[in-house]
């Protein structure tokens, strides 16, 4: 039923902040068209906070290990907050050149296994009109 989840960075300067996740960060990405560029990211996980209000979302990058993500980081002049022990994890966070920022952190507990997804079969491809290497991915459209 799920096969992936797709998270959106808003950003007051789309282009510079989709050059950094290319160039900087190194993500795999795709040209949907128009340079409007889709990244892949790692296997993911997803966890519920309480709140007091609804729809108020976070995106965190993680990695095996903040400190060597900081100096490399450094080296490529990309500012990161101060490293902070939250005890679940250590976390910082970087800027990027639109203004926005990304939390990252390295976590301590527990990551679940990643889900598994099977590869739609070609008769279901043929009746969905899904094509090769798009993946279905449209500007301003989140697949549902």
């Amino acid at each position: 039923m799920i096969i992936g989840a797709h998270s959106i960075i808003y950003s007051r300067k789309p282009e510079a902040d989709r050059a950094f996740l290319r160039d900087v960060l190194g993500l795999p990405h795709v040209d949907v068209g128009e340079g409007w560029l889709i990244f892949g990211l790692p296997p993911s996980e997803v966890g519920v906070h309480p709140s007091k209000r609804n729809d108020v979302h976070e995106f965190y990058l993680m990695v095996r290990d903040v400190n060597v993500f900081v100096a490399a980081m450094k080296k490529r002049r990309v500012r990161c907050a101060p490293i902070q022990d939250q005890g679940y994890g250590i976390m910082t966070a970087i800027t990027l050149p639109g203004g926005g920022k990304i939390g990252v952190y390295q976590p301590r507990h527990a990551r679940p296994k990643s889900m598994t997804v099977p590869r739609m079969a070609a008769s279901e491809r043929r009746a969905s009109g899904a094509r090769r290497g798009n993946g279905g991915a449209r500007r301003g459209i989140a697949a549902g």
